[in-house]
């Protein structure tokens, strides 16, 4: 079913000082967390550490990004900048993958070389990543419901701080039973997390980059909303797709009725106020063709 979609953002430069904010704290964290990690011996630790450095470098993009998609279109950027941040959240969905891929193969060699390891540096670097991730989610979590390039930098954040839930059980095994086999297993299990999450977010950034139709609007009911409108005959060569994120656009050829192209403006503002009203749609273009002239034997979308 198709609805217009109404997104409240915050201030831009309010929403900057958080990621930048969310950048310092990740950077510190980093830091800590590998010393900590060289100290104890821990895989774990340095794994969860070199996500949290992704974490921090995925939050420079996103912040990068931010600046860039508010640049006003120009000569060589008609449609604008805002792709940037679609970009920014496949790079970064993509150092995801590379993570996840990496820390899996760093797990399964230590199960072949395991090595001793320090259970209270563990837990209480751990501890302290866990604090941080936390701020980190609070700093973006209102930003990322509204912005796939936010929600890639939040959902690095959201996979570490499950990471440090992680290690902390990993570093009280540790303590508790000696059970060194644990540190693989639980880096492991992180990398199995980190893959899963960015594969299943990757698809609908992949979907804006090919120009697909948006996921929350049908392109049948977007064709048959205008053919619908009074005057209207046929409607041919449609094209549905996001021009950025939250911005779907619209292009069609539209055949008049006979006798009506005197209503040809009219029908053109009607057409423009349903798309917009019913399905969010405040780009459109729409070549208007005369019932005597239409093209003969056209696709209903695409051009071929």
């Amino acid at each position: 079913m198709a609805h217009a979609h109404h997104h409240h953002h915050m201030d831009p430069e309010a929403g900057d000082r958080r990621v930048a904010l969310a950048i310092g704290v990740n950077i510190a964290l980093t830091v800590a967390q590998i010393i900590g990690g060289l100290l104890s011996g821990s895989l774990a630790l340095i794994a969860d550490a070199v996500h949290n450095l992704s974490d921090a470098v995925s939050l420079i993009i996103a912040f990068a990004a931010r600046r860039i998609a508010r640049r006003p279109a120009d000569p060589q950027m008609s449609f604008g900048y805002g792709r940037a941040e679609v970009v920014a959240a496949l790079i970064n969905y993509t150092s995801l993958i590379l993570i996840g891929l990496y820390l899996a193969y760093e797990a399964v060699w230590r199960f072949f070389d395991p090595s001793p390891i320090g259970g209270w540096i563990v837990v209480i670097v751990a501890g302290i990543a866990l604090l941080v991730d936390a701020i980190t989610a609070l700093l973006t979590w209102s930003m990322a419901k509204d912005s796939v390039n936010i929600r890639a930098a939040f959902l690095h954040n959201l996979a570490d701080a499950a990471g440090s839930v992680a290690v902390i059980v990993s570093g009280v095994l540790i303590l508790l039973f000696d059970w060194w086999i644990v540190d693989p297993i639980i880096t492991l299990g992180i990398a199995v997390y980190i893959l899963w999450m960015a594969l299943s977010e990757m698809p609908a950034v992949i979907r804006t980059l090919m120009l697909a139709s948006p996921a929350t609007l049908s392109p049948k009911e977007v064709h048959e909303a205008v053919q619908e409108v009074a005057g209207v005959k046929t409607v041919h060569n449609a094209q549905l797709w996001e021009m950025q994120e939250h911005r779907p656009a619209f292009l069609a050829h539209v055949v008049i009725q006979k006798g009506e192209w005197g209503e040809a403006d009219a029908i053109k503002a009607q057409i423009k106020t349903v798309l917009e009203a019913r399905f969010g749609i405040a780009h459109s273009v729409l070549e208007l063709e005369c019932a005597v002239h239409a093209c003969d034997d056209a696709p209903d979308f695409g051009n071929a």
